[in-house]
């Protein structure tokens, strides 16, 4: 039987390269994407990719993209969540509203999906889930507090799910990756940039493929759960 999956954040970036690395592996995907229609468009286009706009942020819109898959496909088998937002900060400078809007978008959208999607698997005995959370979860950022915050939450609400739904064999893991080539680097110049590639052992920046590898073996894997895995070419160790 063909499995089902949805991932949120799709349209781009890392969340884009995971969901066509799903599609190319047989799997039905369900892409989530909230502003970038063009981008999602382009991706059911191209990758005969199911596409369904939702904010995640919100409780009633990540029930109509759990609904919506149900219905179509009767089963969910992988959640991958990875919609998010960054932003660069002082904390003085920091307001309720930035704590919000990253904090719903980044944190609130794993767990409110989780808690949904997680009454199909439970009920199926089987299911994985991979949270994409950030090496600044890890180490924490400076100037990045309030996105470090919410990237150390997906890890903690990975290892404490892990435990709780591990009886249902349900297995619910993080990749934490470290500077990645997206458009989340934008602000960096690239002078910077070449700075931080001397401070990574491996002298380079990550790829999105490589999240995406790491996505397949843990889908395919049957004996990994409430781990963090760091993706960063040795930025931390």
């Amino acid at each position: 039987m063909e499995k089902v999956a949805i991932v949120t954040g799709a349209s781009r970036g890392i969340g884009r390269e995971i969901a066509k690395e799903l599609a190319k592996q047989g799997i039905k995907v369900v892409a989530n994407y909230n502003k970038s229609e063009e981008k999602a468009k382009e991706l059911k286009e191209k990758f005969n990719i199911d596409i369904f706009k939702a904010d995640v942020s919100k409780h009633e819109e990540v029930k109509k993209i759990v609904d919506y898959t149900l219905e179509k496909y009767k089963t969910i088998d992988i959640l991958i969540n990875n919609a998010g937002i960054a932003q660069s900060k002082l904390i003085i400078d920091v307001t309720d509203d930035d704590w919000k809007r990253l904090v719903n978008t980044n944190l609130y959208s794993a767990f409110a999906m989780t808690r949904e999607v997680c009454k199909t698997m439970i009920n199926n005995k089987k299911g994985c889930i991979i949270n994409i959370s950030s090496i600044w979860g890890i180490t924490g950022a400076s100037m990045e507090t309030i996105y470090s915050i919410t990237k150390a939450g997906m890890d903690a609400l990975t290892k404490s799910l892990a435990k709780e739904l591990g009886p249902s064999n349900i297995r619910v893991n993080s990749i934490a990756p470290g500077m990645i080539n997206t458009d989340m680097n934008k602000e960096w110049t690239q002078e910077e940039i070449e700075e931080i590639k001397q401070e990574i052992p491996l002298e380079k920046i990550g790829k999105v493929e490589d999240i995406s590898k790491c996505v397949n073996w843990l889908i395919e894997d049957n004996y990994t759960t409430g781990q963090v895995i760091s993706i960063n070419g040795g930025w931390v160790i």
